[in-house]
């Protein structure tokens, strides 16, 4: 008895961790993003502005490098950077999630050593072999099995009444594990659509400044205008640059997520099929 209570104890403390906490997930991302923003102020005014990177020292008007340069980009250059910045911190934050959910074994190969116990009625090895798993496939099919247990004793029901319940309790379980898989995605799609056109917008104004400057001047100064147009574009270097990360990466998530949710459906078909099978 005690054994049984543990193996479906830790479906229930699993389905608890697995609950979207919207409240608390939108305080974190919002504190990443304004750490990240006001990262971006201070890489902006510190590092690039730097006195180091001027041939003028501190009035800044004459770049030395690139990075007095890019400077010399305006305000939208650190909001720029910041959106890199959080870019790159829910990049981090998903492959640490992603990683944790594909689990310590390959789902293919997973699903069939549950198969080959399941194939000997031997529930209690194929529960062994999700705690091995230790991912998102594993806690599907844990919570999956654990009801198969309970079905094989059940004998009020019929088969494909069993099956039925069965099927509720993976597709409850999938319903936790899927949003964790997919959280924060948003954020890598909006980055790769916004930045270049963030980038876009700080290359226009860059040239609007540099032409109303040289129309001031009152003749034609082609130095000062190579100038301009390379501070401009230093805003659309760091946008498209963005933009491409955030769709390489999302891209790349995605491709993750898919073969996790095929292995989710396929274990999901093995204990329907299983228990239809043995258990007639």
């Amino acid at each position: 008895m005690a054994e049984v209570k543990t193996a479906s104890a830790r479906p229930s403390a699993q389905a608890h961790a697995g609950k979207p906490k919207n409240s608390s997930n939108f305080l974190i991302n919002l504190l990443i993003v304004v750490a990240c923003i006001v990262t971006g102020q201070i890489i902006w005014r510190f590092v690039l502005g730097s006195a180091s990177n001027f041939h003028d020292g501190v009035t800044r008007e004459k770049a030395a490098n690139i990075l007095g340069t890019m400077y010399q980009g305006g305000f939208v250059v650190p909001i720029l950077i910041a959106t890199l910045l959080t870019l790159l911190s829910f990049i981090v934050e998903r492959a640490l999630t992603i990683v944790r959910a594909k689990g310590k074994m390959d789902a293919g190969e997973f699903v069939r050593k549950v198969q080959y116990h399941l194939a000997n009625k031997n529930v209690q090895a194929a529960i062994a072999e999700c705690d091995k798993q230790a991912g998102s496939v594993g806690n599907v099919m844990r919570a999956g099995l654990v009801k198969y247990e309970e079905m094989i004793n059940n004998r009020e029901l019929d088969t494909e009444q069993k099956i039925a319940q069965i099927k509720k309790d993976i597709d409850e379980a999938t319903a936790l594990e899927l949003p964790m898989l997919e959280k924060n995605l948003v954020f890598l799609s909006t980055i790769a659509s916004c930045a270049t056109l963030l980038g876009l917008f700080g290359t226009v104004l860059g040239m609007i400044r540099s032409f109303a400057a040289m129309a001031n001047a009152g003749a034609p100064d082609a130095a000062a205008l190579a100038s301009g147009i390379s501070e401009a574009l230093i805003n659309t270097a760091l946008g498209i640059g963005t933009s491409f990360f955030a769709i390489v990466s999302y891209s790349f998530f995605t491709t993750l997520i898919d073969g996790i949710t095929f292995g989710i459906d396929e274990s999901g078909f093995t204990l329907t099929q299983s228990f239809a099978s043995n258990y007639k």
